[in-house]
């Protein structure tokens, strides 16, 4: 089923802001993931923070639950107090109203925060917004809880981001959730986005972690393992795929992950993809059997070194 996201574009919308998660859905598009983009706003012509006008259309498209709907940031003179939300038309905060009440999902980036809040959809839900913006967020919704040093929060299909550039984080972990890890890792290197950042935890997703270096044959085979980390994947068939001998392989492996084994680093994946089905509700059990193990005890074992 194709996923409609659907950009708000406000006037001095940032283009960093609107243009990394369009990349990341645009290139999960590109890849066969059903995505649709869409862009509305009060008027056609939208002026960016940058001097270069948007064109954007007028008319809602029909939303469904599956549909994203996504609040870019603005540029925002000091002090932030100042300055009022620059939706003037009430039929754009009901749509966000709307699409949140009828199930769907609604996120924003950076000052795209205040949108959210303006509707009510912040009030007894975390939430960030760009580190300068954050005291100010804070006092016009006293309901929120503004969570600081964050890069994104979810928080009951509200979705608000820090500020700009971590829009692409927060819309690689939306493609995660829908499609997997592996999905998210092929979007990011396509981007050339090494570092993929996880929410408030500190360290990147083991895909993009063990990325940052130059060996060739070792992405080759890090791309397979991605690829198909969940099923049997001898040292033979690594070596061959990435046309070295397993002795070769394994040093460079190490050379170039940091001290890891494929064998270990297919487990890191198995291990990461089993945390994010149980923290949406899977058993470990289920969990296990979907990411690979025979059973569960291989999982508890890896959970409990973690």
């Amino acid at each position: 089923m194709t996923c409609r996201i659907v950009f708000l574009l406000v006037p001095g919308v940032h283009l960093l802001d609107l243009a990394g998660p369009a990349q990341v859905f645009g290139t999960a598009a590109d890849f066969g993931h059903p995505y649709e983009l869409h862009y509305v706003a009060e008027r056609e012509l939208v002026p960016s923070a940058q001097g270069l006008p948007l064109q954007a259309g007028t008319d809602w498209p029909e939303l469904g639950v599956d549909d994203l709907l996504i609040v870019p940031g603005w540029r925002v003179p000091d002090p932030p107090a100042t300055v009022p939300l620059p939706l003037h038309d009430p039929a754009s905060l009901d749509a966000l109203r709307a699409h949140h009440a009828a199930g769907g999902t609604v996120a924003s980036v950076c000052a795209g925060a205040e949108a959210l809040g303006a509707a009510g959809l912040l009030d007894g839900r975390r939430c960030t917004t760009h580190h300068d913006l954050q005291d100010d967020l804070a006092r016009r919704h006293p309901r929120a809880h503004v969570v600081r040093d964050v890069l994104y929060t979810t928080d009951d299909r509200v979705v608000t981001s820090a500020g700009i550039a971590s829009g692409i984080d927060l819309a690689l972990h939306l493609v995660a959730g829908r499609h997997g890890p592996a999905a998210a890792a092929q979007v990011a290197r396509d981007m050339v986005v090494y570092a993929r950042r996880n929410g408030h935890e500190p360290q990147a997703s083991a895909m993009l972690r063990h990325r940052s270096h130059l060996d060739d044959t070792i992405h080759r085979v890090q791309d397979l393992i991605d690829v198909r980390f969940a099923e049997p994947l001898p040292l033979a068939t690594l070596a061959g795929a990435g046309g070295v001998s397993e002795r070769t392989l394994t040093r460079a492996f190490s050379r170039a992950t940091g001290g890891l084994t494929p064998l270990r680093y297919q487990q890191t994946l198995r291990l990461e993809r089993a945390e994010h089905l149980i923290s949406h509700g899977a058993t470990v059990e289920s969990a296990a059997r979907e990411v690979g193990f025979d059973d569960a005890r291989m999982l508890r074992r890896l959970r409990s070194r973690s």
